[in-house]
């Protein structure tokens, strides 16, 4: 039986989420610069009791990803991520939201096939990549000063 053309766009019109680029957009911007303010706030109150710099900064990360996990944890980030979207995944929040998530998930499969298993089901495909682009952009870098381009 076949389809209609006409008629399967119209199918795939109403099926497919509209998006509204403008608003997305700013709510993105709302929610990543949420993050990256309690990232800033929780950076200068570390500067400002006297822990020096790179210390201060280690603690902020470490502040951000704990509150990443107590909210994916009590299913409050993946809310923000809805609302947020890009705004919300992007930061190191995200990124540890990524890796909770299907801790949490899969957990009732038990510590190896569930939790060990799944846990990078989401987060894997950035770490390998990442790895990956790093290597290549340095093997690039390298070829580039050896042969005196940079």
């Amino acid at each position: 039986m076949e389809i209609d053309k006409k008629e399967y766009g119209k199918y795939v019109k109403k099926v497919t989420p509209a998006h509204e680029l403008w608003k997305d957009m700013l709510r993105a911007f709302v929610t990543g610069g949420t993050i990256c303010t309690t990232g800033q706030v929780l950076l200068n109150l570390f500067l400002a009791y006297g822990m020096e710099r790179d210390a201060a900064a280690a603690w902020t990360t470490l502040c951000l990803i704990a509150g990443s996990v107590i909210l994916t944890g009590f299913n409050i980030y993946p809310k923000i991520v809805e609302w947020g979207g890009a705004g919300a995944l992007v930061p190191i929040t995200g990124f540890a939201n990524s890796v909770v998530a299907p801790a949490i998930e899969y957990r009732a499969e038990g510590q190896v096939f569930g939790v060990g298993v799944k846990i990078f089901t989401i987060a894997g495909p950035v770490i390998l990549f990442g790895i990956f682009t790093s290597w290549a952009l340095g093997l690039a870098s390298w070829i580039g000063q050896t042969m005196g381009w940079l």
